[in-house]
């Protein structure tokens, strides 16, 4: 099976509007539901095991992505955008609630989570 330049455009054009997507969830459930004074996880002891996470989720998906995942095949990219979008949100996720005691952030995330997996789902399977 072939697959074209325009479906792997389609995807990126599907991942682009998905994080458009969590940013006006995000937003919207900060501003209207929200009324508590938000915190961050840089505010707290969690800060370099935050950073530590994210870097070495970044090093590992850029060189799964660059050196070891066929980009001319469609099906793999939408797992590799899946599987990303998992590790990273549930990571996320995972460290608001650690880190943010008494805070019902991570709530927020598992929501950007669940609509983000649906979208996926729906839109690039």
């Amino acid at each position: 099976m072939t697959y074209s330049i325009s479906n792997i455009q389609s995807t990126g054009l599907s991942i682009s509007l998905l994080l458009i997507l969590l940013a006006l969830i995000d937003l919207t459930i900060k501003k209207y539901f929200i009324v508590e004074e938000l915190n961050k996880i840089s505010d707290t002891i969690g800060k370099n095991i935050n950073r530590w996470v994210k870097g070495l989720l970044a090093v590992i998906s850029f060189c799964i992505f660059f050196f070891v995942l066929d980009t001319t095949n469609i099906n793999s990219l939408k797992w590799f955008w899946f599987i990303f979008f998992i590790v990273a949100m549930g990571q996320h996720v995972f460290t608001e609630w650690r880190y943010l005691k008494g805070s019902k952030e991570y709530v927020i995330s598992l929501i950007k989570l669940a609509v983000g997996l649906i979208y996926i789902l729906i839109f690039i399977f």
